[in-house]
């Protein structure tokens, strides 16, 4: 593992003005980033993902952890980040490691305000991150991470205006323009699945009424596929007999595969979901303006089943249909592994400012070691 020399980890204040350069320059340098191998992380509700990524977007090797007691203690998270980095920096040369988490990260990339999935609030995840692994630590949103991936390595590439848009359990997403992830000032932007799409709507957990991802994601597609089969309906036959009257083991992924054996109730379940997805991308394409949207997330396995009649509404409900241009509508093309892909990537870039940090650190010491051994030359013997 790379150590840096004289390298101090908890540098907090002095660090972020860095990491606020980077984000501003993300597009020139990671032409020019050290090809270096990095670790990304993917934090999840119930696992963490790590992986060590060379320049190229390659996983050069992957390890993956549950996190059982995530509720008692964001330390237990954090402990298990540890113990992966290590691990992997036995086997590789490790530069920087990169942090995608399932939360809201402020603009400074160092704190994660709230994980709605874990018990964070406001957690300088970074800097306590920083004091234990003796390389250079970045924090950013997952779904930041993901883009940033796809643009460079998936689906994206070749796009200077992109929006993503990850279809989990809710609905995340991030904006990406000329080659820099749109982070907003408070470093929250992309919380699409929070749009408000019908008044008054089912309840969001998080406290409002009505939104996006109420209608289009992979827990409003259990929803409706429960109530039907609570109800006895005639069209949810086939899925009661595959879960055996068991409704509670109704998931996403056997609608899906369900849906895919020709189970006319899950296709049109999946329709339902693709059309809600088409009429949020519209809404965004007014607001944004993209050249491509990445439909990523577990739900998005789904693949035609879902993104065929979200196309369908998209451009039946695009504002100025038919004398514009239409963004692109793409799956993505990294998989889960998208985050990590991503984390790792922006690490890159953290990993050569500190590098050229080091070296001008390493350059000083090395003419002042000069200078002393002329001094005592100069001196002779005593």
């Amino acid at each position: 593992m790379s150590t840096y020399g004289t390298f101090n980890a908890p540098i907090g204040s002095r660090r972020a003005p860095a990491l606020r350069t980077v984000g501003t320059r993300e597009r020139r340098s990671h032409l020019t980033a050290p090809r270096v191998p990095t670790v990304g992380i993917d934090i999840g509700g119930t696992k963490v993902m790590a992986g060590v990524v060379d320049a190229d977007g390659n996983i050069l090797e992957k390890l993956r952890a549950e996190t059982p007691d995530k509720s008692k203690s964001p330390k237990v998270v954090e402990d298990t980040i540890v113990e992966l980095v290590l691990d992997l920096s036995d086997r590789h040369d490790v530069h920087a490691v990169g942090i995608g988490a399932a939360g809201w990260v402020d603009a400074d990339r160092n704190r994660v305000l709230f994980a709605p999935h874990l018990s964070w609030r406001n957690e300088p995840l970074r800097d306590r991150l920083a004091g234990r692994l003796a390389v250079p630590v970045l924090v950013d949103n997952d779904a930041n991470t993901a883009a940033w991936a796809e643009w460079r390595f998936g689906a994206g590439r070749g796009e200077d205006h992109l929006v993503m848009i990850t279809l989990g359990t809710g609905i995340g997403g991030a904006i990406l323009e000329d080659g820099q992830v749109k982070r907003g000032k408070f470093g929250v932007a992309g919380e699409f699945g929070h749009m408000q799409v019908v008044p008054g709507g089912h309840r969001c957990p998080c406290g409002n009424r009505g939104c996006w991802e109420q209608y289009s994601s992979g827990n409003a597609l259990v929803r409706e596929a429960r109530e039907l089969a609570a109800a006895d309906s005639p069209v949810a036959y086939g899925i009661i007999e595959h879960v055996k009257g068991n409704i509670a083991d109704i998931s996403g992924p056997m609608i899906t595969e369900l849906a895919r054996d020709g189970d006319a109730m899950c296709i049109e379940l999946l329709q339902d979901i693709g059309q809600w997805l088409g009429v949020g991308i519209a809404n965004l394409a007014a607001a944004l303006d993209p050249s491509c949207f990445v439909i990523g997330g577990g739900v998005s396995a789904a693949d035609d089943l879902l993104i065929a009649p979200a196309r369908d509404a998209f451009k039946r409900h695009l504002t100025g249909r038919g004398y514009r241009p239409e963004a692109r509508i793409a799956r993505a093309q990294l998989g889960p592994e998208a985050g990590m892909v991503g984390a790792a990537d922006l690490a890159r870039l953290v990993a050569r400012r500190f590098r050229r940090a080091n070296r001008r650190r390493v350059e000083r010491h090395e003419r002042y070691e000069r200078y002393v051994a002329s001094r005592r030359a100069s001196q002779g013997p005593a």
